[in-house]
């Protein structure tokens, strides 16, 4: 792999992605524990990642329409 062209997904930790989504980290915690919700993650080891593309499409696919629905 050329290191010059490689390009990494931009990586949220668990923090950066639940105030993104305006929820606490152990929300998603338990989220992943429990498989409650469709997040996608990323296990680095011990460490969990989303990637940001991720977390907008479970946005977009959870939201309600606005008042034309």
């Amino acid at each position: 792999m050329d290191k010059n062209n490689t390009t990494l997904p931009n990586l949220l930790t668990r923090e950066e992605a639940a105030k993104l989504l305006g929820l606490k980290s152990a929300t998603l915690a338990k989220w992943a524990h429990t498989h409650r919700c469709r997040l996608k993650m990323i296990k680095l080891g011990s460490r969990v990642r989303y990637r940001v593309s991720d977390v907008e499409e479970f946005i977009n696919e959870n939201s309600t329409g606005g008042s034309n629905d």
